[in-house]
């Protein structure tokens, strides 16, 4: 009887939602050159956040040497530049809410400057200034990250097309690009000291310049919806945490972050431990993985348009977890080079697809990116000390099994980053890109009866 309710209801619903929709008033596209440069400011943005922590990267051997660290403290020394990013994380919605994206990403860019210095002439006086320096890198990069992920949602809106995974290729360019100069680098004895104060000095320039041409009008009024209805209260940070929708997103975004984040670290320090290769050769497979994720993220939107966000997922998560078994069990450095590029491929979708789901309502994208983001970053909390430590007592390349199994946690939740609307009549109204128009209040309420009933029933809404 239930069954038969629901199966009269559910078209009604569906109807109702589609009116909703196509009734609701939404901003046209905008092709003028304001959103160009804006467009432009955000790839330069997200690059130069990637080509920053590439330049860092890069050098992990060297100071390594320098400070005579084991595996394990390693790993907690690279943890401080995660509690920074945490840190930053809980106030990167409500400054971002209050200044705007332009003015974060320009304050985090002043700030990674002294940060960078302080690495780069710290380490050659011990660990407290590197870990200090890291500390306060992450602060910059946490409210930096929510910032350019916020402007780029709004930015993609304004366009009208799916632009976010290319953005996160810009970041990927930006660490491809820091990965080869650290290589250069590395390979021609340039001192640590003088490679990252000058990176430092030449990306923070260009990011401040670069956020003069952010949009302007990114952040709605907080007591209204995006089609000007007023809504019964203001959505704040502890509403975005009660959410299981978001709160799921966010562990597509942890296991894609271990991911990345490991092999960011670990991958030179694997290569030049676990397989005998030289220190060279182990940045250059940094640089092999970032362009393989690069790569992967270029084209990435022309897959999700077709293919949909879960089961991009699911496939990426997947060849991820093929590529990282791999290069645990490669016998020799060229087999180990077939897995980077496999696991480039496999990380390369997860984050911007959960930054993506999570921006769905520009609404409260601030507050939901930034719950998201620090979920996320928990995983550069954990990642480090935690391949240390394992790497201690198993070896460094053994302890990277971790990587597969957080992979396999996202393939079971990757259904949460479907669109909030799930029908194929929302979907059909943004061009089935994956993307959803804002709700206004009335589309919302439609949308949770829906679920409801699904719930009931155990009809499953369609994920594309």
């Amino acid at each position: 009887m239930i069954r038969s309710m629901a199966n009269a209801i559910i078209p009604t619903l569906r109807h109702y939602r589609h009116r909703v929709i196509t009734t609701s008033e939404t901003p046209p596209t905008v092709h003028d050159s304001s959103v160009r440069r804006a467009v432009a400011a955000t790839y330069l943005s997200f690059g130069g956040a990637g080509f920053l922590i590439a330049s860092w990267a890069a050098r992990i051997p060297q100071i390594r040497d320098r400070l005579g660290l084991e595996p394990s403290e390693l790993g907690l020394v690279l943890l401080s530049l995660a509690v920074g990013s945490l840190v930053s994380l809980a106030y990167a919605g409500p400054l971002i809410t209050a200044v705007g994206p332009a003015k974060t990403v320009k304050l985090m860019a002043m700030l990674v400057t002294p940060a960078l210095v302080t690495v780069g002439v710290g380490y050659r006086v011990g660990v407290v200034p590197v870990t200090i320096g890291l500390f306060m890198i992450g602060l910059s990069a946490g409210a930096w990250d929510v910032g350019i992920n916020v402007h780029g949602a709004a930015v993609e809106t304004r366009v009208g097309s799916s632009l976010m995974p290319r953005f996160h290729a810009g970041f990927s360019l930006g660490t491809v690009a820091g990965a080869l100069l650290g290589t250069l680098a590395v390979a021609a004895k340039v001192s640590v000291t003088v490679h990252l104060c000058l990176v430092a000095i030449a990306v923070s320039a260009a990011v401040i310049v670069a956020t003069t041409q952010f949009l302007h009008d990114v952040e709605p009024d907080a007591s209204e919806d995006t089609n000007g209805s007023t809504v019964a209260a203001p959505f704040g940070a502890r509403d975005a945490w009660c959410e299981p929708r978001t709160l799921l997103i966010g562990v597509i975004a942890l296991a894609f972050a271990f991911a990345e984040g490991v092999a960011n670290d670990w991958i030179a320090v694997s290569l030049v431990d676990g397989h005998d290769a030289p220190e060279a050769i182990g940045t250059l497979a940094l640089a092999v993985f970032l362009a393989a994720m690069t790569l992967a993220r270029w084209f990435g939107p022309g897959m999700i348009d077709r293919y949909g966000r879960v089961r991009l997922l699911r496939a990426t998560a997947g060849c991820g977890i093929v590529g990282a078994g791999i290069f645990i069990v490669a016998p020799v450095p060229a087999v180990a080079f077939a897995g980077v590029v496999l696991w480039g491929f496999g990380a390369s979708l997860g984050f911007p697809i959960a930054m993506s789901a999570g921006a769905d309502e520009p609404r409260v994208a601030a507050r939901r990116v930034s719950v998201v983001s620090s979920i996320g970053y928990c995983a550069f909390l954990a990642g480090p000390p935690l391949i240390g430590f394992v790497g201690d007592h198993l070896g460094v390349v053994q302890a990277l099994t971790f990587v597969p199994a957080m992979l396999v946690v996202a393939t079971l939740v990757a259904g949460a980053a479907a669109p909030l609307t799930s029908a194929k009549q929302a979907t059909d109204t943004d061009g089935g890109s994956g993307r959803t128009e804002p709700m206004n209040s009335a589309h919302r309420g439609v949308v949770e009866a829906e679920s409801v009933v699904h719930g009931v029933t155990g009809q499953g809404p369609q994920l594309r």
